[in-house]
Formats: C-alpha cells, sequence, structure tokens
C-alpha cells in the first residue's frame, strides 16, 4: 500500500487528533477511496512510525476512609468488614455499596431495611435497578423504598453516575 506524502501526513494528523484504527481504516475509504482491512490499517500505521493515543482512563473517584454510620444516607462497604451490613439504627434504612460490582452491572450493593430486612440491589448498563431480597416474595414498606432510593441516589451520586 502506497499513500502519497499528503495522504500519509493526513493519517499522520488523524492520529496525533486521537483517531483510533477503525477511524482511520474509515477516513481512508471515505476520503482516498482506499479499502484496507483493519490489520492491514494497523501494518500502515506501524509503517509510519505512528502510534496511536491511548484513550484517557477513567477518573477513579478515591474512597472516604473514615467510618460513617449513616441514618437515611448510605455507607460505603469498603468501610465496613467483609460481608457485613450495618444493622439499621431506630429503623432506619441503611445502604452500601460493593468493592467489587455483580457481573453485568454498573454499581451494586446492599440494603438493610429498616425491619431488618436484607436485599442486594444492582444498576445496570440501562439504569435499571434491581433488587434482590434474601427472603424470597418480601417486599419493603413503601417508606423504606423511598429512605432507599434516596440514600442511593446519594451514594451513585457520589460515585459520579
Amino acid at each position: 500500500m502506497t499513500l502519497t506524502e499528503e495522504q500519509r501526513q493526513r493519517v499522520a494528523a488523524w492520529i496525533t487528533q486521537g483517531a483510533k484504527l477503525s477511524e482511520i481504516q474509515n477516513r481512508l475509504a471515505a476520503e482516498f477511496g482506499v479499502k484496507l482491512t483493519y490489520m492491514e490499517a494497523r501494518f500502515l500505521v506501524d509503517d509510519l512510525k505512528l502510534v496511536p493515543k491511548d484513550p484517557e482512563p477513567p477518573k477513579v473517584v478515591a474512597a472516604p476512609t473514615a467510618e460513617k454510620k449513616l441514618e437515611t444516607t448510605p455507607v460505603p462497604a469498603n468501610e465496613l468488614p467483609a460481608g457485613e451490613i450495618p444493622a439499621p439504627a431506630g429503623g432506619q434504612v441503611v445502604v452500601t455499596v460493593d468493592q467489587i460490582t455483580r457481573p453485568g452491572a454498573i454499581v451494586s450493593g446492599k440494603v438493610n431495611f429498616s425491619d431488618g430486612q436484607i436485599a442486594d440491589w444492582y444498576l445496570d448498563q440501562t439504569g435499571r435497578l434491581g433488587v434482590v431480597p434474601k427472603q424470597q416474595g418480601y417486599k419493603p414498606s413503601a417508606a423504606d423504598v423511598k429512605e432507599f432510593q434516596l440514600a442511593l441516589q446519594q451514594e451513585v451520586a457520589k460515585l459520579g453516575y
């Protein structure tokens, strides 16, 4: 595959602008009528001694280090002993976030309702909330659901979702 000097400069400019190999492949076809396989585009970029930029890694939010027992706000799971969820104080709902998110979810955790019942919760990639109670058929009270939603919303906001 031979490109003119002008075409090589254009490819170099695309890479400095952060274009991925698939974008370069598409642009070569659209702008120059040069159809290449992905591997051929990769070899071309290598032959031109160019290196595509890596995408910026997502920003990681540091977790708080002090343990907090919250009445209506959640406690991050990384502040609790492994696998434990605090008991609600005075009929309050307590929400924790898992350190390791369950498969298929963007964030997950546990909730302890005011009546002592525990459930797992998760938000999937489409933003749907799922709640899986430990006791089959359990339904929390309307007040607990509202308190859970508010606490969860605060915790998810802290995480940047």
